[in-house]
């Protein structure tokens, strides 16, 4: 029987001790898709939709207050979680269609206040009092446009403070004087890491405080967190983070907070492909909790700055969503009354997707032609041995990509000229505005 209760309290207090510990990303990672309560993609959360999310977390014993009002009237509000000494400022969507981080900070709060028993959450409601504005730019968000109503950019307003939404943010960082901010976006997801021709999930940032772009106190400590959040994003993401652009600009918030005493990270979200968004709400989620552990347990003093220096800068205007290689293209429309003759090039495609009065829309358009082996395709197919077909206008910059692909051997019989071509000669393979049939018959690299 003695030996019994000893082994009892040996579990016991092992298990007292890895309740104590740090929560792994990997365990983050898991707990998200458990207990996450949003279950829109970010893309479709609107302003109501919002206040729905915040009306749960009010339920759950979160502080959820109304703070200012948008040109618009919409609510603008702010969510708190703890009571300790330590103030980090975190705020989202002021671009209003950068909506990942909107989703992860709901996650993140539902998250806080459900496991306010685990050992590290109770420690961090002791040290850290955590404040977030989601969807700063409600207005922007419903027309799901980046700038406000008066189409300012609320990112380049922090001098002039002309929008509202300005106004307040600057308004609740001078009264509270937060020591730390997290600014929230997206990035174009057709960011590549350096030039590696990889996608940028996520695109880190500790932001400068003048021009001349040196470290002081609060600058490292940024550094320092970027590097846990790159150290437990990389289980997941790994070869897919990047660091932002650090010229100081004297227009953004970011970077007139830190110069005004509130040092700021800035995390950009991006895309990757085959991720879908509320997987990269995941990926948010698990960075914005390893970095606010890492503040109250005061581990992030031990991560090391070179972790986030050498991330690559990310890049832009190399990286495209198709790029079809090899292709031997029939012209089938006149251009200045000239029919050309085929020709043999690379050509490049992006794919555009929005919502509008509730319905997906998606199109796919030409964005170069010639030479690209200095670019990057997020996927790229071999067309070596097809000739490929515009179906309803030139192969040019901003036209419809709308191809049809057919295989070289076949084409002694295929009158090009046809006006019912498809119809008439089956193609083996067919892209139209993002979407593939016949995929299997192509090659593709990614």
């Amino acid at each position: 029987m003695k030996y019994f209760n000893l082994m009892l309290c040996l579990a016991l207090a092992l298990l007292v001790v890895n309740s104590a510990q740090a929560q792994n990303p990997q365990v983050l990672f898991r707990e998200w898709q458990q207990q996450h309560v949003t279950n829109l993609d970010p893309s479709r959360v609107r302003h109501a939709d919002l206040k729905i999310y915040l009306d749960r977390l009010r339920e759950e014993g979160i502080s959820v207050r109304e703070v200012g009002r948008s040109t618009a009237n919409r609510e603008i509000f702010e969510m708190e979680f703890g009571r300790g000494p330590l103030k980090v400022f975190m705020w989202s969507q002021m671009h209003g269609d950068e909506p990942t981080a909107t989703s992860a900070l709901v996650d993140l709060f539902h998250y806080l206040q459900r496991n306010r028993s685990a050992t590290w959450i109770a420690a961090l409601e002791k040290r850290i009092t955590l404040r977030a504005v989601p969807m700063l730019n409600p207005d922007g968000a419903e027309l799901y446009q980046r700038r406000n109503l008066q189409s300012i950019d609320i990112n380049r307003d922090a001098r002039a403070l002309a929008t509202t939404e300005g106004r307040l943010l600057k308004k609740l960082r001078d009264e509270w004087q937060p020591d730390i901010g997290f600014n929230l976006h997206n990035e174009n997801p057709r960011t590549a890491v350096g030039n590696s021709g990889l996608q940028s999930a996520i695109s880190l940032l500790a932001v400068a405080f003048d021009p001349s772009g040196g470290d002081n106190a609060g600058r490292i400590r940024g550094k320092k967190i970027c590097a846990v959040m790159t150290e437990a994003l990389n289980p997941f993401i790994k070869g897919h983070i990047a660091r932002y652009d650090d010229t100081f600009n004297p227009r953004a918030f970011g970077d007139l907070f830190s110069r005004w005493g509130t040092p700021v990270v800035l995390v950009e979200t991006g895309a990757l492909k085959g991720k879908s968004e509320m997987e990269l709400v995941q990926l948010n989620f698990v960075a914005f909790a390893s970095a606010l552990e890492a503040l109250s347990d005061g581990s992030v003093e031990k991560a090391q700055t070179t972790v986030y220096e050498a991330l690559p800068f990310n890049t832009s205007g190399a990286l495209y969503d198709l790029i079809v290689r090899n292709a031997t293209i029939i012209p089938r429309f006149e251009i200045d009354h000239t029919r050309l003759a085929p020709f043999l090039a690379d050509f490049a495609i992006n794919e555009a997707a929005s919502w509008s009065d509730g319905k997906f829309q998606r199109r796919a358009s030409i964005q170069e032609v010639g030479d690209l082996s200095v670019f990057y395709g997020i996927d790229e197919v071999n067309a070596t041995d097809f000739y490929v077909v515009p179906q309803r206008s030139a192969l040019r910059n901003g036209a419809e990509a709308s191809l049809l692909f057919y295989r070289k051997e076949r084409a002694s019989k295929i009158d090009w000229t046809l006006p019912d071509l498809e119809t008439r000669f089956p193609p083996d393979a067919v892209y139209r505005n993002g979407e593939w049939t016949g995929k299997d018959k192509l090659t593709f690299k990614r």
